[in-house]
């Protein structure tokens, strides 16, 4: 599989390379990150930090994109509690899990990098500048060359807040000849529920291997957000019932934003704010409402005069947003998009809203509903009488808020799991 996946990539970039070429140099989204993706650069960066020169051992973190990144957050804060004189080298796929990696990441990490393009001498040369003693991946993003070779060298590799959707394990099935021995390169894959622990067992890994340890993201720490938030709510209107919708998608803005305006007819108090998972559609978010004769104000730019609707057009603080609001609505879930991580917003003590297409959050779905932290909207109507009803009732909003932050206090513990693993592993 190794010698075949590599003779096929040669090829490609052999026939396709004028191709590539031009689409990178045509592409800022690209050309800004490949050389760095490359390795260009590495050796002087590394060289700037005592990573490579005092003997502590190196944990290498490498995450695909905002989400994986902020999941990564606890399990660093665990590793530097528990190995004091370790050093964190973190790299990241995309351009947005790089710029939070850099704005949340960089004081706890010894370096932060664009994470290496799948290409053997690349790979090569990045694990040879890093010499990491052990390898975490988060959540997803798996490369044959990166895990084979570590695997040839020894090296421990973990997967952490591993997940699995139907479709994925469908691809892995298909081809397991492919993707099974990447698989069984891992020293341990702890996946964050019994239903992805089930899914990758079905690849014929050897169950010792695979673990369920819980999502990361339960331990993540209120306080840790708390300078954020005071930054945040200078843009907020006073004394405001807040709504928040997070990790919003194409289709799902026109129903949140007609469901607001009727709610609001009976209560004038409540304020929305829309956080969209592509900061990029915020101009998109704003047609809407200007069509619905709504005022908006963006965290990027200044307004003096209160607004009806509140965008978040920056990463990395929506988890601090939460922490304002009174109640939530989890994005990605009112269309197919699979849905996002409900623990945020039951960490802070809010009932949640979210959508019927939760398949990637299904069990920690369903334990909110089951708890009364949550509940599922299908349609406009639906949440519409469902906000009303938390609104009617400050007593029923509250106590449905205490039983999704309960639920998470519940599920604590997780990075102590992660962090026996670690020490058994090394």
């Amino acid at each position: 599989m190794f010698i075949l996946y590599n003779m096929l990539q040669f090829l490609i970039l052999v026939v396709f390379c004028p191709v590539i070429i031009i689409f990178v140099l045509c592409s800022p989204k690209y050309r800004d990150r490949i050389p760095a993706r490359l390795g260009f650069g590495l050796g002087k960066k590394l060289l700037s930090t005592t990573i490579s020169t005092d003997g502590s051992p190196i944990f290498w973190i490498h995450a695909l994109s905002v989400g994986e990144t902020t999941s990564a957050e606890p399990l660093i804060r665990g590793l530097r509690k528990q190995f004091p004189k370790c050093k964190i080298v973190f790299s990241v796929t995309t351009k947005s899990g790089k710029a939070v990696a850099d704005l949340r990441l960089s004081k706890q990490v010894d370096l932060v990098l664009d994470g290496p393009l799948d290409i053997l001498p690349v790979v090569l040369y990045f694990q040879a500048k890093i010499r990491p003693d052990f390898f975490i991946l988060v959540e997803t993003d798996f490369w044959p060359n990166n895990l084979l070779l570590l695997q040839k060298k020894k090296i421990p590799t973990i997967l952490v807040n591993g997940r699995v959707s139907e479709k994925s394990i469908s691809s892995y099935r298909r081809m397991v000849f492919f993707f099974g021995p990447m698989f069984r390169s891992f020293s341990a894959l702890c996946m964050q529920t019994a239903s992805d622990k089930k899914k990758i067992e079905s690849l014929n890994l050897p169950a010792s291997k695979v673990l369920t340890l819980g999502n990361l993201k339960f331990d993540t720490p209120k306080l840790h957000f708390k300078a954020q938030a005071a930054d945040l709510e200078r843009y907020l209107p006073n004394n405001r019932i807040i709504f928040i919708c997070g990790s919003t998608h194409p289709g799902e803005e026109e129903l949140l934003i007609c469901s607001y305006l009727r709610v609001r007819k009976e209560f004038p108090n409540l304020f929305l704010i829309i956080a969209p998972r592509n900061i990029k559609r915020a101009q998109e978010i704003q047609d809407i409402a200007d069509a619905h004769s709504l005022t908006v104000s963006k965290r990027t730019e200044i307004q003096q005069s209160p607004a009806d609707i509140f965008i978040l057009d920056t990463i990395g603080e929506l988890a601090a947003c939460y922490s304002l609001a009174q109640i939530a609505f989890v994005g990605g879930s009112l269309v197919p998009k699979g849905g996002h991580n409900p623990i945020e917003p039951a960490s802070m003590g809010i009932p949640i809203f979210f959508g019927p297409h939760m398949e990637d959050f299904s069990e920690i779905a369903q334990s909110l509903i089951k708890c009364h932290g949550g509940k599922t909207i299908k349609h406009q109507d639906e949440l519409y009488q469902s906000l009303k009803q938390l609104l009617q009732s400050p007593d029923m909003c509250k106590s449905n808020g205490l039983a999704a932050k309960q639920f998470v206090e519940n599920h604590r513990g997780v990075i102590d799991k992660h962090i026996d693993l670690i020490q058994t592993l090394r």
